[in-house]
């Protein structure tokens, strides 16, 4: 093993050959997910949508994945990551196939809704990522796996509309599209090949119970069914922008029966939560295998800031950009680029930085930059000299996805055999962010718009006093009762 101590990313044996195939996989979902984004003209006019339908397709696309990050980090705790990204990569394909060959806007629509569920692909690689690297490397070693695998958006962004053009006439897009789900397909089988769950010697721990995210304190216990709040009402808010009083892409009645059915699972979920946490009722847990809710809540909230306005103005900044500086769409789309660029080196930044420096006090800092960031967005204006535009954009952009690459540092040192669900619960949380602001921008100006999100940083800070340093050990029960200590300092 002593070949595995180093952390050199020109390595690609033991610890180091996970995080590359993590990356890679965790890369090609994001490849997937977004590769109708940079076509959306040619597939408009192949398919004859109008504006409407095409703005339907994008929230299609991030509809489904708030409550497939949750239902896959359940997944990924009890089966493990190997089988778990293996199987989601083959059966993600399948949409992938349906959105290529699709030649009508109902076929699009669906296979674009399904493609929702390949967005969660992120936490199975958290959860496996924590298993091969040690608390001191944990920070940067997720940073890279979400930084270098967030980049494949702005690669799908970059590479396919020449692979269309390669391909020619009004099919190239479909060929680009087909392209990527053939990747998709492959690597699944590359994956389930090359990795294994856990280093040689070492216990996967599973939950005890499957069904729900254990908690350990009747507090706590109200604590989660009170977070499980904001993700059904994003569900809800999508619902009304697809109703006759937004987009007008579904009837009344189909909003009526889809919010009943989301208040009906909203229930069943509460209960479920009841079925897996009842024991809490009866009798204490033991204070060495208690962990705090409260961490989840908040690196949850700093997640809806942080991955939530990243995704929410990667979407908008374009347009932005051409707006107020008069820019041509390529010019805009190379400047709003760079935000995405950013990635790269951000999130492995805001890692590194929580290993190196602390976890709590490296999320204070990232967030307040954020804030002022954002703030500073809202002020911009066509007076300002494009450049100081330019500078303030990537100088936020550092500070929202070195806070992503902070926030993933604390998440697998809060209770191992739970990460994938409080990993699924996080992330599912920036996509609840990037629903809520992306709503709000539907209804005001840039200046709100960039204002509002510098406000929930804000409220970010203000309950991120509230975290804890992850100290000391958290303990594990392996199968034959004895108790592992597993560090997080």
């Amino acid at each position: 093993m002593s070949k595995d101590t180093g952390f050199n990313l020109l390595s690609f044996s033991g610890k180091m050959k996970i995080l590359h195939m993590s990356w890679i996989a965790f890369f090609i979902t994001f490849f997937v997910w977004f590769n109708h984004a940079p076509m959306l003209a040619a597939i408009a006019k192949s398919l004859g949508l109008e504006p409407g339908q095409v703005k339907t397709l994008l929230i299609l696309n991030v509809a489904l994945t708030i409550p497939a990050r949750i239902l896959i980090g359940m997944i990924t705790d009890k089966f493990g990551p190997r089988i778990t990204y293996a199987a989601l990569l083959f059966i993600s394909s399948i949409p992938c196939f349906m959105f290529a060959l699709a030649d009508s806007f109902t076929q699009a629509a669906i296979a674009r809704f399904l493609l929702g569920f390949i967005g969660a692909g992120f936490v199975i690689g958290i959860r496996m990522v924590s298993e091969w690297f040690p608390a001191n490397e944990l920070g940067t070693a997720e940073g890279i796996y979400g930084g270098w695998g967030n980049f494949g958006s702005a690669a799908a962004a970059m590479v396919l509309p020449s692979l269309a053009l390669m391909f020619g006439g009004d099919d190239g897009w479909r060929y680009a599209i087909g392209i990527t789900g053939a990747m998709s397909l492959v690597f699944s089988a590359l994956w389930y090949k090359n990795v294994s769950d856990t280093p040689k010697g070492s216990t996967y721990f599973k939950p005890k119970k499957s069904g729900g995210l254990e908690v350990t304190s009747k507090g706590d216990f109200v604590f989660l069914l009170l977070m499980k709040l904001p993700m059904y009402a994003a569900l809800a808010l999508l619902t009304w922008k697809l109703s006759p009083e937004g987009v007008k892409m579904i009837s009344s009645g189909t909003a009526l029966g889809i919010y009943l059915a989301l208040v009906g699972i909203f229930i069943y979920d509460c209960y479920g939560a009841y079925k897996v946490n009842h024991e809490i009722f009866v009798k204490p847990v033991p204070e060495m295998h208690r962990y705090k809710f409260k961490q989840v809540a908040v690196l949850n909230i700093l997640y809806f800031a942080t991955f939530g306005s990243e995704l929410a103005v990667v979407s908008m900044l374009p347009l932005f950009f051409s707006e107020t500086f008069g820019l041509d769409p390529v010019k805009a789309g190379l400047v709003a680029s760079a935000y995405a660029f950013m990635n790269l080196m951000s999130r492995p930044g805001g890692g590194w930085i929580s290993d190196r420096f602390g976890r709590k006090k490296t999320l204070l800092i990232l967030t307040a930059g954020l804030a002022a960031g954002y703030a500073l967005m809202a002020m911009t204006n066509a007076s300002w000299p494009l450049w100081v535009a330019v500078v303030v954009a990537m100088a936020c952009s550092f500070f929202v996805q070195a806070g992503e690459g902070a926030v993933f540092a604390v998440v697998p040192l809060i209770k191992r055999r739970l990460t994938g669900q409080i990993a699924g619960m996080t992330g599912a949380y920036g996509n609840v962010g990037a629903v809520v602001y992306l709503t709000v921008l539907s209804f005001v100006s840039y200046e709100i718009f960039f204002g509002v999100i510098a406000l929930t940083a804000v409220v970010g800070f203000v309950t991120l006093l509230f975290m804890e340093e992850p100290q000391g050990h958290m303990a594990e029960v392996r199968e034959d009762g004895s108790v592992e200590l597993i560090s997080v300092s």
